[in-house]
C-alpha cells in the first residue's frame, strides 16, 4: 500500500521530534507499548493485574 523508504522515514521522525520533542515521544512509546502488553494479556485470557494497578491498590 505505502512504500516508504528511508528517506522518507527519517523525515518524518525529524518532524515528529520537532513537533513533540523526545521526552513526549518516548512518554507515548512507552505508554503504548504498555497498551500492546495488556491487549496481548486479554486476548490470552491472562487474568495477571498490571504493575499500575498493583500501585494503586
Amino acid at each position: 500500500m505505502f512504500h516508504l523508504g528511508t528517506t522518507e522515514l527519517i523525515i518524518i521522525l525529524v518532524i515528529l521530534v520537532l513537533l513533540f520533542g523526545v521526552g513526549r515521544i518516548s512518554k507515548i512509546a512507552g505508554e503504548l507499548g504498555k497498551g500492546m502488553n495488556n491487549f496481548r494479556n486479554g486476548l490470552k485470557g491472562n487474568e495477571e493485574p498490571s504493575d499500575a494497578s498493583e500501585k494503586k491498590g
